[in-house]
């Protein structure tokens, strides 16, 4: 029973740690119809898993409100956690805005006004932190006022340091491409000290997993041995 128990935990923390298919922010994408199907059926497998697990580790009463409990933790884990895909979308758009803020400074001191250069910037680095300057690129053309354009970009949580950096240089006649200069230099630092900071929560985050795969070799060579050993000598 404690080795079925376990193998229902640690599948239903492989089903909880698998990737959540979504559409990513500010992108267009075709709508599958059934991926949103995919990602409600691993959540209630997985809640349905860690509910049966902790039923038959425990049985009787106790087992269904243990089970009960379970299956309501594992249900409210995966529905807080954020989605894969808006997590990869957010991360290589963090990846990306150091070396677009970088080239954006660089053409700002060529003596290319703030407009100009963000529109030639994100022509010249594509790639995700470029496209979520699509829609400043497009205000832009249209003829909005820079400071109200630069004033909507910190609306966007990835590209918010870029728009409070515009909007106050504008704001307070500081030069731009000092600003976009500094705002590129701590932009690098925060992406190296990221680096660093995934880097060692790698252990962290393989804890628990592995941890879950040894446990029935556990139980098998190191409990029940000694449970069995236990029984044997206690018995007349």
């Amino acid at each position: 029973m404690i080795l079925v128990a376990a193998g229902l935990a640690g599948l239903s923390v492989l089903l909880a740690t698998a990737p959540r298919p979504s559409l990513p922010a500010f992108r267009v994408a075709p709508a599958t119809g059934s991926s949103p199907t995919r990602g409600a059926v691993r959540q209630v497998a997985a809640a349905g898993l860690a509910g049966v697990g902790a039923y038959i580790l425990l049985g009787g009463a106790l087992g269904v409100a243990a089970g009960l409990a379970a299956a309501a933790a594992a249900w409210l884990v995966l529905d807080r956690a954020e989605p894969a895909g808006v997590r990869r979308e957010r991360e290589a758009v963090s990846r990306d805005l150091p070396h677009l803020v970088e080239l954006l400074a660089a053409t700002l001191r060529a003596g290319a006004p703030p407009g100009d250069a963000v529109r030639t910037v994100a022509a010249a680095l594509p790639g995700p932190a470029a496209d979520r300057l699509a829609g400043v690129v497009a205000r832009l053309s249209l003829g909005v006022a820079p400071a109200e354009v630069w004033a909507g970009l910190t609306g966007d949580p990835a590209l918010a340091p870029l728009g409070r950096t515009l909007a106050r240089a504008t704001a307070t006649g500081a030069s731009v491409a000092d600003a976009v200069a500094r705002l590129a230099d701590e932009l690098d630092a925060e992406a190296r000290a990221g680096v660093e900071d995934r880097a060692r929560a790698v252990g962290v985050k393989a804890a628990l997993p592995l941890g879950v795969c040894l446990l029935p070799a556990f139980l098998l060579v190191g409990i029940v041995p000694s449970v069995a050993g236990l029984l044997a000598a206690i018995r007349p």
